[in-house]
């Protein structure tokens, strides 16, 4: 059973950062190109970052282009987010995952002072 779990989320004031971490298993990770979602109050979903299986193709998205760093450890099956500069504009839930669509249950960062 595929499995994702994030985890790292909490309340940051602007200009802080964050460590978002997503547990994956139950399908092979260090080959599976991995993505963060997030999904702000009363919006839809945005797509944030992707990583392909060897960590050697990354893109993101132009909201959090040159603030957030997306990584992975595959010794480690685990997919992380660094944040960094939050913004207000950035409280949302996060998710993490494949590009099948399953995603985890997320987990909240707010950016608040």
């Amino acid at each position: 059973e595929v499995q994702l779990v994030e985890s790292g989320g909490g309340l940051v004031q602007p200009g802080g950062s964050l460590r978002l971490s997503c547990a994956a298993s139950g399908f092979s990770f260090n080959s599976a190109t991995m993505k963060w979602f997030r999904q702000a109050p009363g919006k839809g979903f945005e797509w944030v970052s992707a990583i392909s299986g060897d960590g050697g193709s990354i893109s993101y998205g132009d909201s959090v282009k040159g603030r957030f760093t997306i990584s992975r450890d595959n010794a480690k099956n685990t997919l992380y987010l660094q944040m960094n500069s939050l913004k207000p504009e950035d409280t949302a839930v996060y998710f993490c995952a494949l590009v099948t669509g399953i995603r985890g249950q997320g987990t909240q960062v707010t950016v608040s002072s």
